[in-house]
């Protein structure tokens, strides 16, 4: 069983990862800044259709500061969606301010509804901890998820990733009649091994959704993270391998029941070599982000020695005992894996070219 040591470190943006964010245009002036949004007057819990308490408050502004709050966070609304396309905000209305009071970090959630159709929409305002911020740009290199968000000197904004919360999944879904076992299976061997691979910890069914989508003969599912506060921090191999959470014990036993020790290394292997071509093709990113987080302080020297000490025993790897840091194990993990894929691809054609 996993377990979380203690609660984790916030570790402020630092002038390294500032100058990759501005790279790549992830740093982006907004007009309304997170601490800005403290400045509610009162607030209520939320409950959800079946009058549970969700942990989420409803905040409230006084009259002279709410019209200016709401058509900022439109505005920052139509930054992340259309690209800064103010057009879009004419049809727009803020419906909702939520705080999470337990949060690591009490993010806003700001509900954003279309008034032709009232269709709506959910994004995340919060303090910039760079784990996430690590964390989020890894998941957008190295995953098969796509991730919006930027940064503006201490706020985060932060789409909303859409699925099914993994607890609620697991206590309603599992006994339906449609749930193809094997496939959900599948992919959570997958996403155990893309968490582990890449170090993004605390993976337990309140940090994941799953995403539904029905096909013509079949139904696909796909196991993202929402929670990147536990990106390269704990010491400890079980914390980077949802397999180890108790909270994930219904589908750790499909897994059991339907995956055999050979089909889950070829899932294994399936995933590692779609995780190589991923750094294939962002190898500047890559690159660019490792040598960031090399040279950043992300976690406790506890914790670090620790970690590079059960993977070099996991993997019977001594290079991860030279590890200074959290950037440096993460750096080997990816390298062994990427030289891994190289040469099995030689072994199996021996004349192919070099790969870089």
């Amino acid at each position: 069983m996993a377990l979380i040591s203690k609660k984790k470190i916030i570790y402020p943006i630092s002038a390294g990862l500032r100058l990759y964010l501005i790279k790549y245009s992830r740093e982006v002036n907004i007009p309304i800044h997170y601490h800005e949004l403290l400045r509610y007057s009162s607030s209520i819990a939320l409950y959800d259709s079946k009058d549970q308490d969700t942990l989420w408050e409803t905040v409230f502004y006084d009259q002279s500061d709410r019209e200016e709050i709401h058509l900022n966070v439109k505005k920052i609304y139509a930054l992340l969606k259309a690209g800064g396309d103010m057009s879009v905000m004419d049809h727009l209305y803020v419906d909702r301010v939520d705080l999470c009071v337990y949060g690591n970090t009490q993010p806003f959630r700001i509900r954003i509804v279309n008034r032709i159709n009232d269709n709506f929409d959910y994004f995340y305002i919060k303090n910039a901890d760079a784990s996430r911020v690590y964390g989020l740009e890894l998941e957008h290199l190295l995953s098969p998820n796509r991730i919006s968000y930027f940064v503006h000197k201490t706020t985060l904004i932060e789409e909303h990733i859409a699925g099914i919360p993994g607890e609620m999944f697991m206590k309603n879904y599992m006994n339906d009649p449609n749930l193809n076992p094997i496939r959900i299976a599948k992919e959570f061997v997958k996403f155990n091994e893309r968490c582990f691979v890449r170090l993004l910890g605390d993976m337990h069914s309140s940090n994941f959704v799953i995403d539904v989508t029905p096909d013509f003969e079949e139904t696909h599912y796909r196991i993202r993270a929402i929670d990147f506060d536990q990106q390269s921090f704990e010491g400890k191999k079980s914390i980077y391998l949802p397999q180890y959470f108790k909270e994930n014990n219904a589908l750790i036993q499909l897994g059991m029941k339907y995956i055999t020790p050979e089909s889950m290394k070829q899932y294994q292997s399936e995933e590692r070599a779609l995780i190589a071509n991923r750094l294939k093709s962002s190898q500047k990113e890559i690159e660019d982000i490792l040598r960031t987080m090399e040279e950043d302080e992300i976690s406790t020297p506890e914790n670090t020695d620790s970690l590079k000490k059960e993977l070099a025993k996991h993997y019977h790897k001594d290079q991860f005992l030279e590890c200074k840091n959290m950037g440096q194990i993460l750096r080997v993990s990816l390298g062994m894996m990427w030289n891994k894929e190289r040469s099995d691809l030689a072994a199996k054609i021996p004349d192919i070219p070099s790969l870089p």
